[in-house]
């Protein structure tokens, strides 16, 4: 039960028992979300007796993915999949997290994660030192991701793991006003993908269909816009809420 705050309580006081109601509705079983983990329950089910009910005898993707591994423009039979093959998909889960970064703005409307600053500068060093480190191991795994296992998704893993820490050891808080400027990055992966595609269209007349000799160098583009906008998701999504208010002025005041 969710007890609302008096008007006549000091402001301090009203905003501390109003945080403590949110934390309390967050992890309550309420009906509806019964109804939601029922459903989910039953999905699992559904796709797990769809996978054992597939033949054995059905065509293999494998070999099908290597024949074609040299139209591709890479040798990484991964990356040839996700950004050629079946860029549809790997569009959608792009998609899917900026949708999920707006869930989380839509139903907190403040930052949930408090920053206090560390008692001893060590870890603060530490960060600005590891900072460069995890810069140039994103790019890499970016990188090699046309040849080996890598690509936007680790690179994108190791900025968003990077901004975190950044933020944990508080080395600093962006505010509002940083927050507003990593918006655009939060759309770059998404529109880049749906700007490839759309010009695939102009120059070869198939949707996500890279022309011949350039395959290579669109999914280069592609990965890099999309290793920004996983990395500046996975921030917002640690840090929560809508971009507005100052984590560390509530972790003070906590």
């Amino acid at each position: 039960m969710i007890v609302t705050p008096n008007r006549m309580m000091p402001s301090r006081k009203r905003r501390k028992l109003r945080d403590e109601n949110y934390i309390d509705d967050d992890v309550k079983l309420t009906p509806a979300r019964r109804v939601i983990l029922a459903m989910v329950a039953v999905l699992t089910v559904v796709l797990v007796m769809a996978v054992f009910a597939v033949p054995d005898d059905v065509v293999r993707l494998t070999q099908l993915t290597e024949d074609r591994l040299p139209e591709s423009g890479v040798s990484n039979t991964v990356t040839a999949v996700l950004i050629n093959f079946r860029g549809y998909d790997t569009f959608l889960e792009v998609s899917v997290l900026l949708l999920s970064i707006i869930g989380v703005w839509s139903v907190a409307r403040r930052a949930r994660v408090p920053v206090k600053v560390p008692n001893t500068p060590v870890l603060r060093v530490f960060v600005r030192l590891l900072m460069p480190l995890m810069v140039i191991v994103a790019g890499y795994l970016l990188w090699i991701g046309s040849d080996v296992p890598g690509g936007a998704f680790q690179g994108g893993a190791v900025l968003g793991g990077m901004g975190v820490l950044w933020i944990a050891a508080a080395v600093d808080d962006p505010g509002s006003r940083e927050r507003r400027l990593l918006r655009p990055l939060l759309i770059v992966g998404m529109a880049f993908f749906l700007g490839a595609g759309a010009l695939a269209i102009v120059v070869g007349g198939s949707m996500m269909q890279y022309p011949e000799g350039e395959a290579k160098t669109w999914i280069l583009i592609i990965e890099s816009a999309a290793t920004f906008s996983i990395g500046a998701t996975l921030v917002m999504l640690f840090l929560g809420g809508q971009p507005g208010g100052s984590s560390r002025e509530d972790g003070k005041k906590s």
